[in-house]
């Protein structure tokens, strides 16, 4: 078991020390502890999701991976949608698309330019990926502009819009795991041979479980991860109001660093390693998986649940994401970076989480 993983093991203490703290009506503090609790879950999903798509094979191992990459945030997510907190919910899209674009990517970028001057990656799967968050965000940012444009006689039709955005948006989704699973698996191969062996050494690194210690380990993480959730979601508004934040922050800083921080940490540790292909692709699949897959089944899950969302963003949400995706394109344009574009990546980050929290 190496380092990461006793931390991340570690820290399961945190699963007993929330219900009891609900148990005692600790107010803010559940929510902290809930928040501290999700990492390590998060981590666990992951790991056994690895552990279980080793018995599958390339195809199907790849759509698990794909399909519980963001488990836990799409968990909480639900359970937030079911108490009617909508806001924090949009927010928290917005959040994780820009938090994996800019933060992580920028401290991946970052950690990587520490360790050599000039790392390389594959900018034709960057790029690939890059065009494909260009056309996610198109599917975010239409609506708004088909509201602004319009005016008030279309609200109306914003769900219905929505419900058609989202179909399309998944079926781009599942086009692209066909691309990069099936037809175009040498796009997304690493250049370098040392790198390449260095990438094959990582996806080999998943414990070398049983199918049914995997699966067991998935199932009780899972459970695990919609308690918490239910106390972190329960706690919510004794910390917007005794904290003074808005929904909008929790959701788009606070909830989205949360439910994505056990990939946050991985995407580093890889850069560290010198893995900088696999550091990158957690980035962007995960990003990937938010605008095309989670936002399109919150959107159809919302009126099962009695809380209709749409995939009408604010004017602000709208811009940051343009941003962002900007901004990746620009430094993923000629297969190699530094650190100071890591760290200038990071800082558009903490401008727009400076905007955000000053929203009134």
């Amino acid at each position: 078991m190496s380092v990461a993983d006793r931390i991340f093991l570690a820290l399961l203490c945190f699963v007993p020390a929330t219900v009891v703290a609900a148990w005692l009506h600790a107010g803010t503090w559940v929510f902290v502890l809930a928040a501290l609790a999700l990492i390590p879950l998060a981590r666990w999903i992951g790991t056994a999701t690895e552990a279980v798509a080793r018995h599958l094979g390339p195809g199907l191992g790849g759509l698990l991976n794909a399909t519980f990459g963001n488990a836990a945030e799409l968990i909480v997510a639900i359970t937030a949608l079911n108490a009617g907190q909508t806001a924090v919910v949009k927010a928290s899209i917005t959040g994780s698309i820009l938090g994996n674009l800019l933060f992580v990517f920028g401290a991946t970028v970052l950690t990587a330019g520490l360790r050599e001057p000039r790392p390389r990656f594959n900018a034709t799967a960057a790029l690939s990926s890059s065009a494909l968050m260009y056309l996610a965000v198109v599917g975010l940012v239409v609506p708004d502009l088909f509201h602004a444009t319009l005016g008030a006689k279309v609200t109306h039709l914003m769900r219905p819009l929505s419900l058609l955005v989202s179909v399309i948006l998944v079926v781009l989704y599942g086009l692209s795991l066909l691309f990069s699973l099936r037809t175009h698996t040498q796009l997304f191969a690493a250049e370098d041979p040392l790198e390449a062996e260095l990438e094959s050494e990582g996806s080999a690194a998943a414990p070398p479980w049983s199918i049914g210690r995997g699966l067991t380990v998935l199932l009780v993480s899972t459970a695990a991860t919609v308690l918490v959730s239910e106390l972190l979601v329960g706690s919510l508004e004794t910390v917007i109001q005794g904290w003074g934040l808005t929904p909008t922050f929790v959701g788009v800083i606070v909830i989205a660093v949360v439910g994505n921080a056990a990939e946050h940490s991985t995407a580093v540790l890889m850069a560290l390693e010198g893995q900088l292909e696999v550091g990158l692709a957690i980035c962007f699949e995960s990003s990937k998986q938010i605008a095309l897959l989670v936002a399109p089944l919150l959107v159809f899950l919302s009126g099962l649940l009695g809380h209709p969302i749409t995939l009408e963003f604010s004017h602000l949400e709208v811009l940051s994401l343009a941003l962002a995706v900007g901004a990746t394109a620009l430094v993923t344009l000629d297969g190699e970076t530094h650190w100071l574009e890591g760290a200038m990546l990071i800082g558009v980050y903490a401008i727009l989480a400076l905007v955000f929290f000053f929203v009134p």
